[in-house]
C-alpha cells in the first residue's frame, strides 16, 4: 500500500508539524509512506517539494478575491481559486490512498481533489474544509447549512464570496471517495453536523507524538539551556500568531497576568513566549517576558516545555491542541478553557486546570492552581506523562490510521 500525504509544509507550523509526525509514526511501521509538499524544511528523502512557478505564485494572489472585503476580520480566510499542477504529480507518484492534511494558502485549488481519482482521507486540522472560507466558525454555524452572509468577511450579502467559496465545494466534492479524520471529538462533530460532510463518514483519531523525543527533561538543565532564571515560576504561551489571531485568545491571557501582576505573585511569576521573538508585543503584562523565538524541532521543544512550570492555552477554539499535548508529554500542566478541542487532552484538575470560558479570573486563578502547592504539583506533573503515553503514543496513531486505509482500499477491490 503506497500512502501519499498533501501538506503545505513538513515542518513549519503545527498543522504541519502533525501531518509530518503520521508520516513519520507510518515509516516506523514499515509502510511505504510519502509526502507531497510546497515548503520542505526537513531532510527527509521521503518528502517530495513541489517546485512549479504556480506553485509559487499561489501565496501571494490566494488573498486576491478579499481586497473586496475591506473591512473583514484579520483572520484567515482561504479561497483557494489559484490553479495548481498538483493532479499530474500525485498521477506520477500514483499512490494506493490520498491522505490531505493543511493544503490552503494556495497550495491546492478546490476543484483539484476529484482529479485524482484515488480515495481520500482528509485529516482535519481545522474547520476549513467543511466552511465557506473561515479555518475557525467562532459563532457562526452557517457551514451547516448554506454560507453568506459571512460574519468573518463582515458581509451583508447572502451570496458573497463564502457562499461561492462553499458552492464550489459541493460542486466539485459530491462525488468524492472521501473520509474524514478528526483529531478530536469537538472537530468531528462540527465535520458530521457540516452540510459538506453529513454524509461522509467521520472517525476520530488523535494526532500522536514520539514520546520518545517529547518527554520530561530536568527543569534546571532546561533552564540552563534556554538561559532563563532557576528561581521562577515560568509560564509558557505559544505565539506564532498569537497575538493577532484573536482565536489565540492573547487579550484574555494578557488580562489574566496583568490582574496576576497586582497579586502576591507579582515577584514570582515570569513569561516565557515560544513562537515569537518580538518583546514588544508583550510589553504590557506585568511580568518579565523571555522571548524564545521560533523553534522547528521536536528536540528544542520539548527543552521549552520542561523548561516551565505551566504551559497556558487561552484559545477559544482548537481543532486539537497540540501544544497541549505535546507539554504533558513532558510533564508540564495545562491551563486552557473548558472548549473545543482542548476537552480531549486536559482532564480538569487531574494534569491541568479547564478555566471556564471566557472568564478571566478562573484563567488567572487556573495558573495559582497549579503553582500554589508543590506536593499537588508534582502529582500533576506525573498524571501529565501518563496521560501522554497512555493516549498520545504515535504508533497507536499509525496502527489506527493502517486500520482505516486497509478498510477503505478493501471496500475499492
Amino acid at each position: 500500500m503506497k500512502i501519499l500525504h498533501l501538506s503545505t509544509s513538513d515542518i513549519e507550523g503545527g498543522a504541519a508539524r502533525a501531518s509530518y509526525r503520521l508520516h513519520q509514526a507510518l515509516l516506523s511501521k514499515k509502510s511505504d509512506s510519502q509526502m507531497l509538499v510546497r515548503a520542505k524544511f526537513s531532510s527527509d528523502r521521503e518528502v517530495i517539494a513541489e517546485k512549479s512557478l504556480l506553485t509559487k505564485l499561489g501565496p501571494p494572489t490566494t488573498s486576491w478575491p478579499l481586497r473586496f472585503y475591506p473591512q473583514r476580520d484579520r483572520a484567515m480566510f482561504s479561497v483557494q481559486w489559484f490553479p495548481d499542477i498538483l493532479s499530474k504529480k500525485v498521477k506520477s507518484i500514483n499512490p494506493d490512498i490520498i491522505n490531505l492534511h493543511w493544503v490552503c494558502n494556495g497550495f491546492l485549488q478546490i476543484e483539484t481533489l476529484a482529479k485524482f481519482n484515488k480515495p481520500i482521507v482528509w485529516t482535519l486540522h481545522d474547520m476549513w474544509a467543511f466552511t465557506g472560507g473561515c479555518h475557525y466558525a467562532g459563532d457562526c454555524d452557517n457551514y451547516q447549512h448554506t454560507c453568506g452572509s459571512c460574519p468573518h468577511l463582515k458581509s451583508n450579502q447572502k451570496q458573497d464570496l463564502s457562499f461561492w467559496t462553499k458552492l464550489r465545494k459541493e460542486k466539485a466534492w459530491y462525488k468524492l471517495n472521501l473520509t474524514i479524520v478528526s483529531p478530536s471529538q469537538w472537530l468531528g462533530e462540527c465535520a458530521r453536523n457540516s452540510s459538506l460532510f453529513k454524509n461522509k463518514p467521520v472517525t476520530v483519531i488523535p494526532h500522536g507524538l514520539d514520546l520518545k523525543k517529547y518527554q520530561p527533561i530536568d527543569k534546571s538543565i532546561a533552564r540552563t539551556i534556554l538561559h532563563l532564571p532557576l528561581d521562577k515560576k515560568l509560564v509558557l504561551f505559544s505565539a506564532v500568531t498569537g497575538t493577532s489571531d484573536l482565536r489565540k485568545g492573547f487579550p484574555l491571557l494578557e488580562a489574566a497576568l496583568q490582574s496576576l501582576s497586582q497579586s502576591v505573585w507579582q515577584d514570582k511569576i515570569e513569561l516565557v513566549v515560544v513562537g515569537s521573538a518580538n518583546i514588544n508585543h508583550f510589553s504590557n503584562l506585568g511580568f518579565k517576558v523571555h522571548c524564545l523565538g521560533q523553534f522547528y524541532d521536536d528536540l528544542s521543544l520539548a527543552v521549552a516545555y520542561s523548561a516551565v512550570d505551566v504551559t497556558v492555552i487561552p484559545s477559544t477554539q482548537e481543532a486539537f491542541g497540540q501544544i497541549a499535548s505535546e507539554s504533558l508529554a513532558c510533564g508540564s500542566p495545562v491551563v486552557a478553557f473548558n472548549t473545543t478541542g482542548i476537552l480531549d487532552i486536559v482532564k480538569h484538575q487531574q494534569d491541568g486546570y479547564l478555566a471556564v470560558p471566557f472568564e478571566i479570573q478562573d484563567l488567572a486563578r487556573g495558573i495559582t492552581w497549579i503553582l500554589e502547592d508543590s506536593q499537588r504539583y508534582l502529582q500533576l506533573c506525573t498524571r501529565a506523562r501518563q496521560k501522554a503515553e497512555r493516549a498520545f503514543p504515535w504508533s497507536t496513531q499509525a496502527d489506527r490510521y493502517l486500520s482505516l486505509y486497509d478498510e477503505i482500499l478493501s471496500k475499492n477491490k
